[in-house]
């Protein structure tokens, strides 16, 4: 299931965003997020780790902020309709295109592509699970978990009936838990999230604020050709960037259409606002000069 780029095939990425926000008192969808927006980052980072569409889930009517434009949007049929109606309506857009969809809210500041991936990994064992969901801090965390996009059909059944919690669906289907052992088990999980921060999610100012004063990701920064002169020299550099836009900025470049960016060496991004996790190498290249071959190591 898995491909060689450590994303996940034949799966999708489901992004929960409407929700009223009555906590945080404005919609989470577009918090800023180091000169991004969360629902960017997010849906970004779980772009990473699919290799279906990312669809993103929105009320009627809601705004939302800018995004990648090979993100697939949906509408729930109704306001408040709670996330099992978030759910379905992201499964159905995804069943299309993949056997299985990771699921999650808008909030989720901190996760990991590698997280998205250990969860989807958890389709693979005997005897297949429906649904395989993480369970971190004694915590069940339904709005980061893995479903199979045939389950649409049951569960719309259950919204229908009054019963519209993510519980209720687990307690029809077969559901494999993940705890903190069985997450960390998976060896680039451990090394980029090992306290699982990934579940963190912003529901109040405060929480907002605290997480807002995280440092970005520290990266590594790579200069090609007629980029690698001036302010620092040639070789790569260590900054805290939580975009390729930052990225470029803290070495003293403007990501424009004379500058090519790359990371980890593959799939070339001139978003300003893709994101960034701790440990990226970001390449910028010459847009007149660039060549797969310049991003070998």
């Amino acid at each position: 299931m898995t491909d060689r780029a450590g994303g996940v095939r034949d799966a999708a990425g489901v992004v929960v965003a409407g929700g009223r926000s009555t906590r945080m008192g404005t919609p989470k969808a577009a918090l800023e997020w180091h000169s991004s927006t969360l629902l960017r980052r997010v849906t970004g980072v779980v772009a990473r780790a699919v290799r279906g569409p990312v669809i993103v889930v929105r009320a009627p009517g809601q705004d939302l902020p800018a995004l990648d434009p090979r993100v697939l949007v949906r509408e729930d049929p109704e306001e408040g309709g709670g996330p099992m109606v978030g759910l379905a309506v992201g499964l159905a857009a995804a069943a299309g295109h993949a056997e299985v969809a990771f699921v999650c809210s808008t909030d989720l500041p901190f996760l990991h592509s590698a997280f998205v991936t250990a969860v989807l990994r958890g389709f693979d064992t005997a005897p297949a699970p429906d649904v395989v969901l993480p369970v971190v801090g004694g915590f069940r965390q339904p709005m980061a978990a893995g479903y199979r996009t045939a389950l649409v059909p049951r569960v719309g059944k259950l919204v229908d009936a009054g019963r519209a919690k993510p519980a209720h669906l687990f307690e029809e289907v077969a559901v494999r838990r993940l705890d903190e052992n069985a997450l960390l088990a998976d060896a680039r999980l451990a090394e980029a999230d090992p306290a699982l921060d990934s579940v963190v999610n912003v529901n109040t100012p405060g929480d907002y604020r605290a997480a807002r004063e995280r440092p970005a990701p520290e990266v590594v920064v790579e200069r090609h050709g007629a980029l690698a002169t001036g302010n620092g020299g040639a070789g790569p550099r260590r900054v805290l960037a939580a975009t390729v836009g930052a990225a470029a900025e803290r070495v003293g470049l403007t990501l424009d259409g004379h500058v090519v960016a790359a990371i980890n060496g593959e799939r070339v991004h001139g978003d300003a606002e893709s994101p960034l996790e701790a440990g990226d190498i970001v390449s910028f290249i010459p847009a007149v000069s660039f060549s797969p071959g310049d991003l070998a190591h």
